[in-house]
C-alpha cells in the first residue's frame, strides 16, 4: 500500500489507528464516491510510482461513515471450505487469515517473501488456516495473474504457481504477466497446459475471482494488502512478529 502500513487489533495495535477510533477501521469503511475512493485506494494503481520506502501517513477516517460501527469480528470472511483451490491449512484450524492481495502490489510481494514463510510453520502445525483472496486493484495484469494462480490452484499447485510470481520479494512486469507469459510459466511447473488455459478463461475461475474481489470490497478494503486474522483487521505489509505475536496471542485465546 502507498499508505504508511497501519494495523487494528489487541495489543499489538498502533496508535495511528488507536486514535483512528476503532478495531474496524479501514476494514468496513464506506468509500464516498469514486474521487473519495481514488485517493485513498492505497497500493492501487495511481499510486504505483510511489516506492514502498515512502512514509504516507496513514488516512484517519471518520467512525460516522462505517458500515457498522459496532462490527468487530470479521472471521465471516473465512469460508473454510475443504475443496478451496486457494487455501492452506486445517479446515478446523483454530486461527485463521484471510489474505487480500494483488499480484503487481509491492507490499504484496514483501510480505509473500518475508512473512507467509513464518505463517506456513504454523500452518503445518495444524495451527492455522490462510485463505488467499485476490483483489486486483491494479487493473487487467492482475486479474490475469489471479486466473492463472486459480487456475493452477485447481491441479493444486496454487502454492507453487504463487510464489512463482513474488519471487524473492518482487512483483513480475506487466509482460511478464500476459497470457502467454503465465502459460508458459505453469509448463515450466509441470502444470497440464491444456488443462490450464482453459481453466484459467473459465467462467468458473473469472466468477469466483470476482466475487472474492467483491467481498472485500464489501469489507472497505481498496488497496493491498488488507488480512483478516482471527477476525481482526490488519492494513498493510507489517512486519513478521506482527502477525506471529496476533496467532500466537489467537492461539492462546482458543484453549482457555
Amino acid at each position: 500500500m502507498s499508505d504508511k502500513p497501519a494495523l487494528t487489533g489487541r495489543s499489538w495495535l498502533i496508535p495511528v489507528l488507536v486514535l483512528a477510533a476503532a478495531a474496524v477501521v479501514i476494514a468496513v469503511l464506506l468509500w464516498p464516491d469514486d474521487d473519495a475512493q481514488q485517493s485513498r485506494a492505497g497500493q492501487g494503481p495511481d499510486q504505483q510510482s510511489q516506492s514502498a520506502e515512502e512514509d504516507v501517513p496513514a488516512d484517519v477516517v471518520n467512525p460516522d461513515e462505517y458500515e457498522d460501527p459496532d462490527q468487530t469480528d470479521f472471521s465471516y470472511v473465512e469460508a473454510r471450505d475443504e475443496q478451496d483451490p486457494l487455501a492452506a491449512g486445517d479446515v478446523d484450524a483454530p486461527v485463521g487469515l484471510v489474505v487480500f492481495s494483488d499480484y503487481q502490489c509491492p507490499f504484496c510481494a514483501s510480505w509473500s517473501h518475508e512473512t507467509l514463510p513464518a505463517m506456513m510453520d504454523y500452518v503445518e502445525a495444524g495451527d492455522l488456516r490462510i485463505e488467499w483472496r485476490d483483489l486486483n486493484v491494479f487493473g487487467p495484469a492482475s486479474e490475469a495473474a489471479s486466473q492463472a494462480a486459480y487456475a493452477a490452484g485447481l491441479q493444486g499447485e496454487f502454492w507453487q504457481y504463487h510464489d512463482e510470481l513474488f519471487v524473492e520479494g518482487e512483483t513480475r512486469s506487466e509482460s511478464a504477466l500476459s497470457d502467454e507469459a503465465l502459460t508458459e510459466l505453469a509448463g515450466e511447473l509441470g502444470l497440464d497446459v491444456e488443462q490450464f488455459s482453459q481453466d484459467m478463461h473459465s467462467d468458473q475461475v473469472i466468477e469466483e475471482i470476482e466475487a472474492n474481489q467483491q467481498m472485500g470490497f464489501d469489507l472497505g478494503a481498496h488497496s493491498t494488502p488488507v488480512f483478516v486474522l482471527d477476525g481482526e483487521p490488519v492494513v498493510g505489509a507489517q512486519p513478521t512478529e506482527v502477525f506471529t505475536d496476533a496467532v500466537d496471542e489467537a492461539l492462546e485465546a482458543s484453549q482457555e
